[in-house]
This record gives structure tokens, C-alpha cells and sequence, in this order.
């Protein structure tokens, strides 16, 4: 089995040598290699990719903040110059982590790690979730499942082991955490701002600094999910 690859680095350079490194490895094919991480997120949401080479310190997003807005992200190793982010690597279960200049030996020893952890891939499906004919899921409310419906749903709060889901006419209580509601939203509509809030593109009322106004409530925007959260809205803004 071999692991389709995509490169994420604005770097020509290191793009050309890891483009170099993914040609020796027999179980590796490269799909592409992007200099923009926002290019590259287009492309994950359409396209199945099972390993992520992913640069961290990048203009627009960084790679930390690339990987934040996926509902389900692929295997990645991390690639960077700057060593003080190998914990936030370890958090976001990155399978290696790799200081620049990068060794062909040390590459391939991170490639192999990657291939070990193969079997979790369930076959790489393209990573914008749920199927587009889904408009609605079903959360659990004590004994009642509540249908809900992407149009009608505003912002989804986290309560420890709970989520708050708020729509246009109610709130539903579910036990569930909001790292398992995220992987089934669709990312094209609905976006996370902070370790604690989902909030759907359609129901933000207005956008001040690092506050959002969503159903009348405003909701706070968090420093790690700022750049990723303006990148998404900024797809949608009208050109001056």
C-alpha cells in the first residue's frame, strides 16, 4: 500500500527536496506540493490524502492552524527550522517531527513511522464531511434523538463532556464531546473559533476583533483559532 502525499511548504526549497526525498520511498507518492497553505486546504477538502508534510511557520496560516480546520486530519509529519513547536506537534499527534536541514536518513525514518500507522487511515476518504446529500445528524437528548438540521443550527458550545448545540428554536444538551461534533460538520459551514465554540458561517452576525455575534449571544474568538477562523471568513468577504 502505498501513502499519497501532499506537500505544504512556502519554502521553494525545501518543496524541491522533499519532493526529492518522497521519489526514493517506494511506499510513498507525492500528489502535489504546495507553497500556500490555504491552496493546500482547498485541496484536502476535495482530495484523498493520506500523509501530510507539512511545514509549521507559513504566511496566512501557519501549520498548527492548517490542521485546526480539518475535521479529519490525515497522517502529517511536521517540518520546520524552529524547534520550540515540538510540543504542539506532540498535540496534535503528529507522527514525526522534523528540524530543518532535513537528512534524507532522518526523512526516512519519519516515512516509515508513518507507514506503521497505516491501518488507521480507513481507506482515505476525502476529507469534507458529512457526504453533500447530508443535511442534517441526530444528537441524543436522554432518551429523545433530536434531528438537526445544518440551516437551523447556530453555534455548538462545549461542556466538558457535553455539548450545548443551540439552533433557531432550541438548545440541546448531549453527551458528547465537541472534538467528536466537529469531525461531523460540514467544513465548508461551520467553523471552530475556539476550543469551546462551533459556530456555522451562516448564523455570525457580525465579526468585531476577537468576539463573534451569533443568535444574540457573542461568543469569543480564541488567539489559537484567530488566523484560521479570518482565513475561512475571508473566502467569502466581498473585494474592495
Amino acid at each position: 500500500m502505498s501513502l499519497r502525499c501532499l506537500i505544504v511548504d512556502d519554502e521553494p526549497l525545501a518543496r524541491h527536496l522533499l519532493t526529492d526525498y518522497v521519489g526514493k520511498v517506494s511506499f510513498l507518492t507525492l500528489h502535489a506540493a504546495c507553497a500556500s497553505p490555504l491552496a493546500a486546504l482547498d485541496m484536502l477538502r476535495t482530495t484523498p490524502i493520506d500523509l501530510l508534510l507539512l511545514d509549521v511557520h507559513m504566511p496566512e496560516l501557519t501549520g498548527l492552524e492548517l490542521l485546526r480546520t480539518l475535521p479529519r486530519p490525515p497522517l502529517v509529519i511536521l517540518t520546520t527550522a524552529h524547534s520550540q513547536y515540538a510540543l504542539q506537534g506532540y498535540e496534535v499527534d503528529a507522527v514525526d517531527y522534523l528540524l530543518k536541514p532535513i537528512t534524507f536518513e532522518r526523512f526516512l525514518r519519519a516515512a516509515h513511522k508513518a507507514y506503521d500507522r497505516r491501518p488507521t487511515l480507513a481507506a482515505s476518504p476525502p476529507l469534507a464531511l458529512p457526504p453533500a446529500e447530508s443535511t442534517f445528524l441526530f444528537l441524543k437528548d436522554g432518551a429523545r434523538q433530536h434531528k438537526v438540521v445544518w440551516d437551523e443550527l447556530l453555534f455548538v458550545e462545549g461542556l466538558r463532556d457535553y455539548v450545548a448545540v443551540h439552533t433557531r428554536s432550541q438548545k440541546i444538551i448531549s453527551l458528547l464531546r465537541i472534538k467528536a461534533l466537529v469531525e461531523q460538520l460540514p467544513a465548508d459551514r461551520f467553523v471552530r473559533i475556539h476550543h469551546s465554540y462551533i459556530v456555522a458561517l451562516a448564523g455570525i452576525e457580525t465579526i468585531d476583533k476577537d468576539k463573534v455575534l451569533v443568535g444574540g449571544r457573542w461568543l469569543p474568538v480564541s488567539e489559537s483559532y484567530r488566523r484560521a477562523f479570518r482565513a475561512f471568513v475571508a473566502r467569502y468577504r466581498c473585494a474592495p
